[in-house]
């Protein structure tokens, strides 16, 4: 066992370039002047290039829980593992959440810069307030230099494994916990590598109580691992690090995946050792998706919707993606949303404790209805702007079509928009060139026509009575009079309750009219209003394709 003074000398032999002092640190982070109401919460995510829905679903909650309560939201960013980082991933952090409308208060605004008083907000930039900590742990004798390799490290893992004992660096495979001041001293002389780890007082046969703020009541095995503070490069654990960084930004709770939940009694050791207020935790349930009958984590390598990008790229709305996300949150949210169909989401209160603490069910069927619903509601002109920028970067020849005919285009998206049946067919932004293609020449002609289960001669019959009736000034009502007429010029019934009683009666039913022209028109059996799509194309076009059907039948 060390001497006091043995790990005074230590802490200097250790860190002899840190001259600052905690209390010095602490000075440089005063207090905010807030409310004990306004919540300063932070989202910290790592620049590993690829930002995941589950971190929009994690940062939507605290951008809502802080701007509720007029605080303050903050991006700090965990750059620690260099292994995984990849360039310019800050930006596109910083770009992925600005995408979705979530501003921060404070926090890097780019590569390099940051804007607020409690900076750095970069982990790697905070490295000699990290050592000014680790030098006073060790100075008190709560935490230790240790130089086992890799290769040591492995073989006290496979001794473990071996005799069925728990793995990790504790008790008596904590080879330097003990280490002598000389032994120590040694290593250093010789340059040897080593890291910082924590001295636990703790003993897991002990059962701590903990309150988590979504999971409620939780039992938990007190930590007795050592476990690393600072790497061998002088860079934090994020188990050193956000202690420290939560303290000194005044963080009011921490919000996380519930992968760290079984990393809390170490947390809490920490805390304990650098003598700060323990703060409270609240532990994100993954979100979930349906397998073979099972629920399993959302994953980067199986799931493309797992990517942000891919609801960019996709062209989701933003409003819907993140409306999907908060009923996801709190379910009761679908039910407000009925009832205040006005009201900015932040009005909405979200309420951790109403979060599903098994892991919410990410469904895209479920976002694509609410994503209709939410552009259903959409003025055309608002469609068109969405889709012009959209189109910008993702597909040229849909772009170059709405600059040059923007009033045609405008036409074509207010199909179904106006009157009592809205239509509910596009739920992202990507589903438009589909619904274009049947309204550009250049673009039908690429279309392979879906067929029909009628004769020939009968479809010639009803498209020939049909041009020869034509009228593009007809009403919707005329226009289906006379397709009515003509269904009954051709043996189709019009009342399909006498169609049903006798089927063999009749050729067809008068819907079936409409789909010949449908067909011939559109080269598909499904969209939204013939009649209306009809009008928006014109009379020489529609009398155009319906020609080209009747030579090609």
């Amino acid at each position: 066992m060390r001497t006091e003074q043995e790990n005074m000398e230590l802490s200097e032999l250790l860190f002899p370039n840190v001259k600052e002092s905690v209390r010095d640190i602490l000075k440089k982070y005063p207090k905010r002047d807030l409310q004990p109401s306004q919540l300063v919460l932070r989202f910290a995510p790592s620049p590993t290039g690829f930002l995941h829905i589950g971190n929009v679903y994690t940062s939507l909650v605290g951008y809502m829980l802080s701007k509720r309560s007029n605080g303050i939201f903050i991006l700090r960013v965990e750059d620690t593992d260099k292994v995984r980082e990849v360039k310019d991933g800050v930006t596109q952090i910083i770009n992925g959440f600005k995408y979705f409308g979530i501003d921060f208060d404070e926090g890097m605004i780019n590569e390099t810069k940051s804007k607020g008083k409690y900076s750095p907000y970069i982990q790697s930039q905070r490295k000699g307030i990290y050592q000014v900590f680790a030098k006073d742990l060790v100075s008190k004798g709560l935490a230790y230099p240790c130089f086992c390799t890799n290769e040591e490290l492995e073989c006290i893992r496979g001794e473990q494994t071996d005799t069925g004992c728990r793995t990790g660096y504790f008790d008596k495979w904590a080879k330097w916990r003990e280490a002598s001041f000389n032994d120590i001293k040694k290593k250093l002389d010789m340059k040897k590598e080593f890291v910082i780890r924590l001295y636990s007082k703790g003993n897991a046969e002990n059962k701590i109580n903990v309150r988590d703020l979504i999971k409620g009541g939780v039992t938990l095995s007190e930590n007795d691992m050592d476990a690393v503070l600072l790497k061998s490069d002088g860079l934090p654990t994020y188990h050193f690090a956000h202690p420290i960084d939560d303290t000194l930004m005044g963080i009011s709770f921490v919000l996380r995946g519930d992968e760290w939940l079984s990393s809390q009694p170490l947390h809490m050791e920490i805390f304990k050792a650098l003598g700060f207020k323990q703060l409270e935790y609240g532990h994100i349930s993954p979100l979930m998706k349906m397998e073979n009958g099972n629920k399993r984590k959302l994953s980067k390598r199986k799931d493309p919707e797992s990517a942000v990008s891919f609801y960019i790229e996709q062209g989701y709305p933003v409003t819907a993606v993140k409306e999907y996300l908060l009923n996801i949150a709190n379910s009761n949210f679908c039910d407000w949303r009925m009832q205040n169909p006005q009201k900015d989401i932040l009005e909405f209160e979200l309420k951790l404790e109403k979060f599903n603490r098994a892991g919410a069910l990410f469904d895209l069927i479920k976002l694509n209805d609410i994503s209709k619903e939410y552009i259903s509601k959409l003025k055309a002109e608002q469609v068109y702007e969405f889709v012009l920028e959209w189109s910008g970067k993702f597909n040229s020849e849909i772009h170059s079509k709405l600059e040059s005919h923007k009033e045609y285009c405008l036409s074509i998206l207010n199909i179904e928009r106006e009157g009592e049946k809205i239509r509910k067919d596009i739920a992202k932004w990507s589903d438009i060139p589909y619904q274009f293609k049947i309204f550009f020449d250049d673009m039908f002609m690429d279309i392979k026509r879906e067929s029909l289960d009628i004769q020939g001669d009968i479809q010639k019959a009803v498209l020939s009575d049909f041009l020869d009736t034509y009228y593009y000034g007809d009403s919707s009502s005329e226009w289906f009079n006379k397709i009515k007429r003509i269904a009954q010029k051709n043996g189709f019934c019009i009342d399909y309750k006498e169609y049903e009683k006798e089927p063999k009666k009749f050729t067809g039913k008068v819907g079936d009219v409409a789909m010949i022209i449908r067909v011939a028109v559109t080269g598909r059996k499904q969209t939204p209003d013939l009649y209306q799509i009809m009008q928006v194309m014109g009379e020489n076009r529609v009398r155009e394709r319906i020609k080209g059907y009747i030579e090609g039948v």
